[in-house]
């Protein structure tokens, strides 16, 4: 078949069908499993792996492999887009190494992107979103807008329906990192898009981490009562994880650490002094960076030793639900708060930063001028949110996953026929 005979047959497909392009995705076959149920409602499906872990979890049938050099891949994808006639492209995250630049590529060639990853309501949501997340939501800003396009959006039921299962996403993610550390020769010019350090130092100090985690809960409860038994007003700060592309890529931090210097700098300034801060660690965090030292130095540095409380675990719905106010990077925690009825700081881009619904005025002013939200400004971004971004289930445990896997493919399809939908 001639060249130009072939691009007329894949022109003419594509107006009856799609063709689905998935890069990279969970450390599982989700997406292997999306596919499969793509192709039974007709549209074309294919997979461009990367490395071992890309190819480990969907190899065979509609996948193929890409081993040149990165500088070789914007060329190489568009090839494959105009000579497949992609019309879809599906990934985890946008602001990874190869995935920002197939992002930009797929715009310019007027190519759908799709990009998932946890949800922004936890712990049974997945978010599907048009163009990428966070900061590059294409969700409203306008409280106007968002109050006009939520009118006739049902109420959400947030009552949790499944459970993730952790072990299985840490076997995933153990399995497929360690195949891309041991078995390179294979992919020998992959780039690792993560920043956090290598399989060999992350998972033992994650171990490490998580086991003490466990064995600290009698610790982290017993200091919980005492602090509340103070009933003093105290405000909540979330870390997050220092190499999560929501600090790289959607904060001016270059990390947690600058994160945390600015926070407790302007608390010791700004805040009023009978008012405590409590800093909860992420529950994933690896622990190669002692918070607690950092903390305690920085506050003893600023004479707020006494009021600074480094948190190790608990529950930290609990914890924002008493607070006076919460600060955040860009947290999904934040958006928790609000829901809760707490005023919240962002202090990076978070999808969830509104005017109306968080505070719009300096760090500074914070801790004296913080408000809560609008109840129905919150209410009709939460219901526009789901609407557009969210999708009921999890990646990793079966039931969840095969609920997960359908909504999936109707969001994709949908979206498809209406972008608006």
């Amino acid at each position: 078949m001639s060249g130009l005979l072939l691009k007329i047959v894949y022109l003419i497909e594509i107006l009856i069908v799609r063709h689905f392009v998935f890069l990279q995705g969970m450390p599982c076959d989700f997406f292997r499993s999306v596919g499969e149920v793509l192709e039974r409602h007709g549209q074309r499906v294919s997979r461009i792996n990367l490395s071992f872990g890309d190819w480990l979890y969907w190899h065979g049938k509609n996948a193929m492999n890409f081993r040149g050099c990165r500088k070789e891949w914007p060329d190489f994808l568009k090839n494959y887009i105009v000579n497949y006639g992609v019309t879809d492209l599906v990934l985890l995250g946008e602001q990874r190494k190869y995935h920002k630049e197939a992002v930009v590529l797929a715009k310019n060639l007027g190519v759908r992107v799709m990009a998932t990853d946890f949800g922004y309501f936890r712990p049974d949501w997945i978010t599907l979103e048009p163009n990428g997340m966070g900061g590059n939501s294409t969700m409203p800003k306008n409280p106007e807008d968002i109050m006009f396009l939520a009118r006739d959006i049902p109420s959400i039921d947030f009552a949790k329906k499944y459970q993730d299962s952790g072990w299985r996403m840490s076997v995933g993610d153990l399995v497929a990192s360690l195949g891309d550390a041991l078995l390179s020769v294979l992919f020998p010019h992959y780039e690792i898009s993560v920043e956090r350090p290598h399989p060999f130092v992350y998972f033992p100090a994650m171990g490490r981490s998580l086991l003490l985690a466990k064995l600290r809960t009698k610790k982290v409860t017993k200091m919980l009562c005492e602090l509340q038994k103070n009933n003093s007003p105290y405000f909540v700060f979330p870390l997050q994880l220092d190499h999560d592309f929501q600090i790289r890529a959607y904060s001016p931090y270059p990390g947690m650490t600058a994160a945390i210097d600015e926070v407790l700098a302007s608390f010791a300034s700004h805040a009023p002094k009978n008012f405590n801060l409590w800093v909860r660690v992420h529950p994933w965090d690896p622990g190669l960076i002692n918070w607690k030292v950092h903390i305690h130095q920085t506050a003893h540095r600023w004479g707020i030793q006494d009021r600074v409380h480094y948190l190790e675990g608990g529950d930290l719905d609990g914890m924002m639900a008493g607070a006076e106010g919460v600060v955040t990077v860009n947290s999904t925690s934040g958006l928790k708060a609000l829901q809760l009825g707490r005023p919240v700081k962002v202090l990076g881009q978070a999808v969830y930063d509104v005017r109306g619904l968080t505070h719009s005025g300096g760090l500074d002013a914070f801790w004296t001028e913080g408000v809560a939200s609008d109840p129905q400004l919150l209410d009709a971004f939460v219901k526009l949110l789901v609407h557009r971004t969210q999708i009921r289930g999890v990646f990793f445990h079966p039931e969840g996953r095969r609920v997960a896997v359908e909504q999936f493919v109707q969001r994709l399809l949908v979206k498809a026929a209406s972008p608006d939908a």
